[in-house]
């Protein structure tokens, strides 16, 4: 079993009472004779909050934002442009709390409240009805977290009476609408926070504004992880759970989420406490010292590089599928990029394999029609007589850009490295099988074949997407060599393999990770401005942009060579 790290602490502090636990002591410390506004993540539990004010603080005038929203099919029609009725995708919109709220109710509570009484306004969109408070405060919640308690029908989404509706369809709610609404709102007043709050564990915590800035500040200074989460799925493996420990509940594990700072968490330590923050709030906080000038220019606070790993081992194929072009992509769902990726094998059995590309005798008609003969539940795909099957092994790297028809096949342990958009997938085929809840899965057919690239055939796929690997530099006991992506991607991968240390920089882009080869590494500052940070394998891990030059070292426990490979954004020509 490896050392992998499922519970990564960035350490701020050895001082415990920086956090404040539990409803009692919260309320205690933002009671005022004032306006107390606490503005909640959508899916945050709001219920909970009012109970421990009014336990905790019976003098106090507490309300609820829920009052001012719209009913529920007013916020559902206004919503319907934005969501339209794909069971997976929608369009991204800058929405905002506005369009859930009564205008006319929320003056009528700004006119008549009584100055100089003490009230609390709890819930999303506290921060807009109040316009103004002598306390704010933020309570947050980790999207993991709110995707489990969807799946269990504890929560549903913002302004609906939904609890019992499919997770799936709540889930592409918050991710269209209601998480854009919370961070919307979010990066409005990080500035001017007076405290926030956490509620993912079973005591809520809460830490000051200025430590929460403060300690968003200090991680851009050095390397980090973000906690790594895992799913199940129809196709999973059993690599991770033997690998990582993971515990035994699930039938397998098909995912690991462990660079994905939109649905990711990022935990503070201080002392003997441990404080869990979506790690979206370090990219919208510290945006430049983070992403580097030239990605911030291009990307704004959006974190462009996802890393994740998808386990097949003893389990099946992924479906086959495709993903948008970059013309499609904006004119159908309103994005700026689409998802290139490519798969990294950590590891292969003798028998894996990799779907890439169209064979030469593929007939588009053929193709088309094959696949909605399959739909329509009439016959199964010859995949293998559209599609080229190849050969994995354990460090060839496959080059995905957008429009290329791919799968991984089963027996592969995949890295894929990506453009974050990961939800726009279009699935082409799933082999005839069902999902974990017994339903079919949705395929997207008509948008997968409106964005394949037909001229990807034999000759390019084997040409120019496989294991493209090109010498970069050499040194003592180091050599780094490119191994992607495409350049039609504007993300870069470098592999660097390393028996004792290399020096590198981060070159004014935010660089991401992942130790694919030795048991362990250090990541060191050349000017002692961080402690090493160990790293382990098939850990992922971010070095800041604002970090620049730094060294990888291999362990000193550990003889074996090792290697990562490596992510950053390319800088444009000028």
């Amino acid at each position: 079993m490896s050392r992998y790290d499922k519970r990564p602490v960035v350490r701020i502090s050895d001082d415990a009472t920086l956090c404040t636990r539990g409803w009692p002591s919260i309320v205690e410390r933002l009671l005022d004779p004032g306006l107390v506004c606490v503005e909640c993540y959508p899916g945050v539990p709001v219920d909970e909050l009012i109970a421990a004010f009014r336990d905790n603080a019976p003098g106090v005038e507490v309300v609820n934002s829920g009052d001012f929203f719209l009913s529920p099919g007013a916020i559902e029609a206004a919503l319907a442009p934005t969501l339209g009725k794909d069971p997976v995708f929608a369009r991204l919109e800058p929405i905002g709390i506005e369009l859930f709220l009564d205008d006319d109710a929320v003056e009528r509570w700004r006119a008549s409240r009584i100055a100089g009484r003490p009230t609390v306004i709890v819930g999303p969109g506290a921060a807009h009805i109040a316009a103004r408070a002598d306390v704010l405060v933020h309570v947050s919640m980790a999207r993991w977290e709110l995707q489990l308690r969807q799946r269990r029908n504890l929560i549903g989404n913002l302004g609906l009476q939904n609890l019992d509706e499919r997770p799936a369809e709540k889930y592409r709610r918050a991710f269209f609408v209601d998480w854009r609404v919370g961070d919307r709102i979010k990066c409005g007043l990080t500035r001017d926070l007076d405290f926030v709050i956490e509620t993912n564990g079973r005591i809520p915590q809460m830490i000051d504004g200025d430590t929460y800035r403060a300690a968003l500040a200090r991680c851009v200074t050095r390397p980090f992880r973000v906690v790594p989460f895992f799913d199940a799925g129809p196709w999973g493996g059993q690599w991770m759970r033997k690998r990582f420990g993971l515990e035994d509940g699930p039938p397998n594990y098909a995912w690991c989420f462990d660079c994905v700072p939109e649905e990711n968490s990022l935990l503070l330590g201080f002392g003997t406490h441990v404080f869990e923050l979506p790690a979206i709030d370090l990219v919208l906080e510290e945006t430049r010292p983070l992403l580097g000038d030239h990605v911030t220019a291009r990307f704004g606070a959006e974190f462009p590089i996802r890393f994740d790993m998808l386990d097949t081992m003893e389990g099946g194929n992924l479906s086959l599928q495709v993903h948008p072009q970059a013309v499609y992509a904006r004119d159908a769902f309103n994005l700026s990029y689409t998802q290139d990726e490519s798969y990294y094998l950590l590891d292969a059995a003798p028998d894996a394999t990799v779907y890439l590309g169209l064979r030469d005798s593929t007939d588009p008609v053929d193709f088309a029609a094959a696949l909605r003969n399959a739909q329509r539940g009439t016959a199964l795909v010859d995949v293998e007589q559209f599609v080229n099957r190849l050969p994995a092994r354990k460090h060839d790297h496959f080059l995905i850009p957008a429009g290329t028809v791919h799968c991984s096949g089963r027996n592969a342990m995949v890295l894929e490295i990506s453009a974050t958009p990961y939800i726009f997938t279009f699935k082409l085929w799933d082999w005839g099988r069902l999902g974990l809840d017994g339903r079919p899965r949705p395929i997207h057919l008509e948008h997968g074949l409106a964005n394949i690239d037909w001229t990807r055939r034999e000759a390019f796929t084997r040409g120019e997407l496989v294991n493209k690997i090109e010498p970069i530099d050499a040194g003592a006991g180091w050599r780094r060599e490119r191994t992607g992506l495409h350049p039609l991607e504007f993300i870069e991968t470098e592999r660097i393999w390393f028996e004792a240390a290399v020096d590198l920089c981060t070159d004014e882009s935010v660089n991401v990770f992942n130790l694919v080869e030795g048991e362990a590494a250090l990541v060191e500052s050349l000017a002692g401005a961080f402690e090493p940070f160990e790293v382990h394998y098939a850990e992922t891990f971010i070095v800041p942009a604002a970090v620049g030059d730094f060294r990888l070292r291999a362990h000193a426990g550990d003889r074996a060579q090792c290697a990562v490979i490596r992510a950053f954004v390319r800088k444009q020509a000028e």
